[in-house]
């Protein structure tokens, strides 16, 4: 079995005797390269007016890391452009937010290029390579044409629109041919699954197969789901822990025997804050019981500052928080508490754990891994309940949780009240269902599965060395 060669935008080298990263694709891919080891190449975080185009490596936990700066105007081209605010709101079904520039679309195709130039050299005959999300779609067909013939595959994070949404942006049929170089592309659910095989029958005019594959010219392109999970015992034994803490202690405290909702996620616009907030509004004012019975914390950790719509999105939240609270509040009671800022994964799991209701309501979420959280970190014995929007992915495989369409306020309103009203044995029950669901498909199954997938096809010797179309 040969290396992993791991290839994400972002990647953040630890520090030497640092522990690495306990959140996000870290933890994914840690049981995979404690089994092989491998390598871990992306863009270091670093910009500079002229980066020089040199890769440092460091070695850390027996994993080798591999990174490169980015230029000024590789940044904003490939980044904050393309990347952000076309291919974000994009695939986010957000065509009205969607803008698009040909230079940065030119840039976005460059910096994947240079990526594919400097990893070149690093790779082993025999390596495997798992090329993650969106902002390197084209990497794997830059690989190619430098004469890559390594199994690689590519896994899509976020959600995947059909050929309608897809063809609005004027690369469309480019994105969809890059993925052809990939020998197996993966998603989060069976509707994105859908979705990328309308975009690839409709964008390239090719037949998919029963099997959900394509062919060309002698390679085999198969797409299927592969639901992305947590560390579920992990996290559960850390919110079992941090219940008991000094801060959530405080919480508690503060509250004075209200019931809180709790909602935790980054300043998005595909993370239906106002809508949430305008939900909660709607339970007040239909159901007046809920007056000063209920507190609503939202923790929004800010997120792409030099973006206008994230700038807007912030300022919107914040007035929306200070009208509730400024119609609803009395001298001992503010309904809503927001939090402008990241909070420790220790500090969200001990507040999910003492919650009595998650708030989880994407507009469009690739999964969504916070709903999976929350229902990790409940007591079995009396455990929350979970209102979680059906646009998220986490829903296909948690119908037990309390689903809503975000933008109807009063529905996911109906559904709060629903949730605080819920008796013990309700809730138990949906509670054990889900949990039972987080323990079979936790994280590290996910990477196990798809690196199977990838790896379980036809022999190395028989790849095709042939360029791919561009």
């Amino acid at each position: 079995m040969g290396r992993l060669v791991v290839v994400s935008n972002r990647v953040a080298v630890p520090r030497r005797g640092e522990v690495p990263s306990a959140g996000g694709l870290a933890v994914a891919l840690a049981d995979a390269f404690a089994r092989r080891g491998g390598l871990w190449f992306g863009w270091s975080g670093t910009v500079a007016p002229d980066a020089p185009d040199v890769v440092r490596r460091a070695r850390r936990s027996g994993v080798d890391y591999a990174v490169m700066d980015l230029a000024s105007s590789e940044y904003d081209g490939f980044y904050l452009r393309h990347s952000n605010a076309t291919l974000w709101p994009l695939f986010h079904f957000r065509l009205g937010l969607m803008q698009y520039d040909r230079a940065a679309s030119e840039t976005y195709r460059a910096v994947n290029r240079r990526f594919a130039e400097n990893l070149l050299p690093l790779l082993k005959r025999d390596d495997t390579i798992w090329v993650h999300d969106y902002q390197l779609i084209p990497l794997g067909a830059e690989l190619r044409r430098l004469g890559a013939r390594q199994r690689i595959g590519y896994f899509h994070h976020i959600p995947f629109p059909p050929w309608a949404v897809l063809s609005t942006l004027p690369c469309a049929g480019d994105l969809i041919r890059d993925l052809l170089s990939y020998d197996l592309v993966g998603v989060q659910t069976n509707r994105d699954v859908a979705g990328l095989q309308d975009a690839m029958a409709a964008g390239t005019g090719m037949r998919v197969r029963p099997d959900g594959s394509v062919r060309l010219r002698g390679r085999r392109t198969r797409m299927a789901a592969f639901p992305i999970g947590i560390a579920t015992a992990e996290f559960a034994d850390l919110a079992r822990e941090q219940a008991a803490s000094g801060e959530t202690q405080r919480l508690v405290t503060s509250l004075t025997g209200r019931s809180l909702i709790i909602g935790a996620e980054r300043l998005d616009y595909t993370k239906g804050l106002p809508e949430r907030m305008r939900a909660f509004a709607a339970l007040l004012k239909r159901w007046p019981e809920h007056r000063g019975a209920v507190t609503y914390l939202q923790v929004a950790a800010r997120s792409r500052e030099d973006v206008e719509s994230y700038k807007e999105l912030k300022r919107e939240i914040e007035r929306l928080a200070g009208t509730i609270n400024g119609e609803y509040a009395d001298a001992d009671w503010t309904p809503v508490r927001y939090v402008g800022r990241a909070l420790p994964r220790g500090t969200l799991a001990g507040y999910y754990r003492v919650s009595h209701v998650g708030l989880v309501t994407p507009v469009r979420d690739g999964m969504n891994l916070v709903a999976k959280e929350y229902v990790a970190a409940q007591d079995p014995e009396d455990p929350g309940v979970l209102v979680l929007s059906r646009f998220a992915g986490a829903a296909e495989s948690m119908p037990e949780a309390l689903l809503v369409n975000p933008l109807d306020a009063v529905g996911v309103a109906e559904a709060l009240d629903q949730a605080l009203r819920m008796p013990r044995g309700e809730r138990r029950a949906r509670h054990a269902a889900i949990f039972a669901r987080l323990i079979e498909r936790d994280v590290s199954g996910w990477s196990a599965d798809f690196l199977r997938a990838l790896e379980g096809d036809d022999p190395l010797e028989d790849r095709p060395a042939t360029r791919e179309a561009a």
